[in-house]
């Protein structure tokens, strides 16, 4: 299911770029949908029930830092958050599916995948806070 929904959501920026690129030729076209096919075989590799627990866990970190907010405790939910993201970008199973997504190269795809979750947390809470969000 998780394969299937991280999927759906890297194909639908496929729609917008078939639209705002009218003009494409055909070989772009194949081009591209090689390099969708690409990453979504190594998707479909990535341990399911991996992804799963990690799904699980995100969803009680986000519990734990907004309970955290809730109670005023803004430093420590700022911390909890920052450091739940570092273990994240270092996790193996999210580092494969960053891999696959790097997979897609064509110039036309850039900027257009989705960002992975946590991948960039401690940089982007490093201007804001967590509890702010």
């Amino acid at each position: 299911m998780k394969i299937s929904t991280i999927i759906i959501l890297l194909l639908i920026p496929m729609v917008t770029v078939a639209q705002n690129y009218q003009n494409m030729s055909q070989e772009d076209m194949q081009k591209m949908m090689q390099q969708m096919q690409k990453m979504q075989s190594c998707l479909e590799k990535i341990d399911q029930a991996k992804l799963d627990a990690l799904d699980q866990r995100s969803t009680q970190m986000r519990t734990k830092v907004e309970s955290l907010c809730a109670k005023g405790k803004r430093d420590e939910a700022q911390e909890t958050a920052i450091s739940f993201g570092k273990e994240m970008a270092k996790d193996p199973t999210i580092q494969s599916a960053k891999k696959c997504t790097e997979m897609v190269s064509s110039e036309m795809m850039q900027g257009m995948m989705p960002k992975i979750p946590m991948m960039d947390l401690e940089k982007d809470l490093s201007s804001r806070h967590v509890c702010d969000q």
